[in-house]
C-alpha cells in the first residue's frame, strides 16, 4: 500500500508543474496531433497499448493504455469533438474495461471507462485475495486515476483541456460516482450516480443474511420458486397498488404499504402450489427486514413491490437457472456477498456463508469499509467547486435497497440544509435495479445533469418513460425527493400531465 501513494502524488505533481491540468493553452476542438503523434506521447506510469482510428458510430480515435500496474482503459476521442469529457462506470465487480457513457461519443464528447486494474468475472473477487493494491484499485483509486489521465490525453490531442467533464455509472458505477464526488471533488464539474452500491460490507450482511433464508439447506435448493415469486407479487399489490389512487401494477411510494401476512394463503409443504409454507414465509419477511446487530442498522430490508417481475427477486435473490456451475446457479446477491467477505473483509476463500457470524462485524469490516465504502455525507468540497451531483434509484431495485440510498441522502440533508442546492435524489416507482420493472425508468440524465452544470437548470421535473422500441407506453414525471408525483384521479395514467407534483414526510412514514 505504502508503494502505490507516491505514484499517484508523481502523477499529480508532474501533471501540475507542467501545467496540464490550469488550462494553459489556445481552445480548439479539433485534434492537433495525428493518431502516430498521439502513439508517442508520454505520460508518468503510462503504457500506451493501441491508438486505433474507427468510424463506428462516428469517427474517432480508440486509446488503449494501463496506468500503473495493472489499471487498464480506454479513452475514446472523436474527431468532431463538443469540448467534453464524459467517463462511465462499470458493474459488479468489473473486470473488464467497461464505460456506461460510451453512448455519449455520439454527441461528440470525449469518453473513457476502466477495468478497476483487474482482469475476471463481474461476479468473483478472487483476484482482490491479499492483493492491497488490486483492491484500493477496485476501490477509488482506478477511477480517479482514469480521469486524470484520460483529461491529460485529451489536453494533448486537442491543444485544449476539457470545458467540462462528467461522470455517469449505475450500480457499482453508482458507488463509484458517490466516491468520486467524496474523495475527489475536482474531477468532475457533474455526476450521474444510480442505483449505488456505496456501502459494500453492510450491504453484503444483507444479501448472506437473504440467501441463508433462501438456501437454508442447499445452494441448489432454493425455498422459493419463479412461481412463488408470482404469488408474492400478487399478494403485496392486492394490499397496496391502490394506496395512491391508482391500479396499475405499481406501488407509488412502497414505504405507506403495510402487509397483513395472516391473509396470505399458507399450506404444509413447498410442493402445494398458490401457498406458502411457515419457513417460506420466514424467508420473505428477511428481505424485508434488514440487518440489525447490537441494536444498529446495518443494512436496510427492501421496499415491496415488483417480486415476481423478470429482473426481480429472480435472478437477485433467488437464483438463476442454468447448467453451469453451481456458484453461477446461486442468486447474485448470494454470489456477492459471500465474494465481499471471502476476498475484501476475511482472505478467506473457504469462508462459508452458512456459518456466518457477524457479532464482531464492525470490527472485522472496518478496514474494508475504509476503500470500498462512499458514505461519507460531506459534500462540501463537490459544492464548493461548483459541482452538482443527480442520484437516482428504482423502488424497487432487489439488488441494492432504495432505502438505503434514501437513509443516505437524508444523513447528508441533516449535515447541509443547501444540499438540494447541488444534489438531489430521484426515486423511480416500479423500477427494479437500474432499469426493467412495471414502471418507466428511461431519461436522458446526460442532457439532466449538463442543463444543471452549464445553464443553471436544475432538474425540477424528470419525465421518464417506458418504451417499446420507438413506441412510448408509459411516461410519469418524478420529482426530487421528497417529493412524488400523485395521479390526479382523472386522465390517462399512461400520460405524464396526469400527475402532479406532491410531497411525502418521510419521519411520518413507517417502514
Amino acid at each position: 500500500m505504502t508503494a502505490l501513494f507516491p505514484r499517484t502524488i508523481l502523477i499529480l505533481f508532474l501533471l501540475l508543474t507542467s501545467g496540464v491540468l490550469i488550462g494553459q493553452e489556445e481552445k480548439s476542438n479539433s485534434p492537433c496531433l495525428t493518431p502516430e503523434q498521439l502513439q508517442k506521447i508520454q505520460l508518468p506510469e503510462v503504457q500506451i497499448h493501441k491508438v486505433l482510428p474507427s468510424n463506428d458510430p462516428v469517427p474517432h480515435i480508440s486509446f488503449l493504455g494501463t496506468i500503473g500496474q495493472e489499471i487498464q482503459f480506454e479513452l475514446l476521442l472523436p474527431r468532431e469533438w463538443n469540448g467534453r469529457f464524459a467517463m462511465g462506470g462499470g458493474g459488479g465487480f468489473v473486470g473488464s474495461i467497461q464505460n456506461s457513457a460510451e453512448f455519449s461519443l455520439s454527441r461528440g464528447f470525449a469518453t473513457a471507462g476502466t477495468d478497476t486494474g483487474h482482469q475476471g468475472s463481474g461476479h468473483r473477487a478472487t483476484w482482490a485475495k491479499n492483493n492491497i493494491e488490486r483492491q484500493l484499485n477496485f476501490g477509488y483509486m482506478a477511477i480517479h486515476r482514469t480521469a486524470v489521465v484520460a483529461k491529460e490525453i485529451i489536453r494533448q490531442y486537442y491543444c485544449s483541456s476539457s470545458e467540462y467533464s462528467y461522470f455517469l455509472g449505475c450500480s457499482r458505477g453508482g458507488g463509484q460516482a458517490m466516491m468520486e464526488a467524496q474523495r475527489f471533488p475536482e474531477d468532475f464539474d457533474g455526476i450521474v450516480a444510480g442505483a449505488p452500491a456505496f456501502t459494500w460490507p453492510a450491504l453484503g450482511t444483507e444479501f448472506i443474511q437473504n440467501s441463508q433464508a433462501i438456501y437454508p439447506r442447499k445452494l441448489n435448493e432454493p425455498i422459493l420458486t419463479r412461481a412463488d415469486l408470482t404469488l408474492l407479487e400478487q399478494l403485496i399489490l392486492e394490499q397496496c397498488d391502490t394506496l395512491d389512487g391508482l391500479r396499475d401494477g405499481i406501488i407509488n411510494d412502497p414505504r405507506k404499504c403495510t402487509i397483513n401476512y395472516t391473509v396470505f394463503p399458507t399450506c404444509d409443504t413447498p410442493e402445494d402450489k398458490d401457498c406458502f409454507t411457515q419457513d417460506q414465509l420466514d424467508a420473505i419477511k428477511t428481505v424485508y427486514r434488514g440487518v440489525v446487530l447490537n441494536g444498529r442498522e446495518v443494512y436496510p430490508g427492501f421496499p415491496y413491490g415488483a417480486e415476481g417481475q423478470p429482473g426481480g427477486w429472480f435472478p437477485w435473490i433467488v437464483g438463476l437457472p442454468s447448467d453451469t456451475a453451481l456458484f453461477e446457479r446461486t442468486g447474485l446477491q448470494y454470489r456477492y456477498g459471500s465474494e465481499v467477505f471471502r476476498y475484501f473483509v476475511y482472505h478467506d476463500s473457504a469462508w462459508d456463508y452458512q456459518s456466518a457470524d457477524f457479532t464482531n462485524f464492525f470490527d472485522e469490516s472496518k478496514f474494508a469499509s475504509s476503500f470500498l465504502d462512499a458514505t461519507s455525507t460531506d459534500y462540501a468540497s463537490f459544492e464548493a467547486r461548483g459541482g452538482k451531483m443527480i442520484i437516482y434509484h428504482g423502488w424497487n431495485d432487489p439488488a441494492l435497497s432504495a432505502f438505503s440510498t434514501i437513509d443516505h441522502y437524508e444523513a447528508a440533508l441533516a449535515k447541509d440544509s443547501r444540499l438540494p442546492d447541488y444534489l438531489r435524489l430521484f426515486l423511480l416507482p416500479g423500477v427494479l435495479h437500474c432499469a426493467g420493472g412495471p414502471g418507466p425508468h428511461q431519461t436522458d440524465w446526460l442532457v439532466h445533469i449538463q442543463n444543471w452544470v452549464e445553464k443553471g437548470k436544475a432538474p425540477d421535473e424528470v419525465i421518464v418513460s417506458k418504451k417499446h422500441g420507438p413506441d412510448t407506453l408509459m411516461s410519469r414525471p418524478v420529482y426530487p425527493y421528497p417529493y412524488l408525483s400523485q395521479y390526479k384521479g382523472v386522465g390517462d395514467p399512461n400520460q405524464a400531465n396526469s400527475f402532479h407534483k406532491t410531497r411525502s414526510n418521510p419521519h411520518d412514514i413507517k417502514r
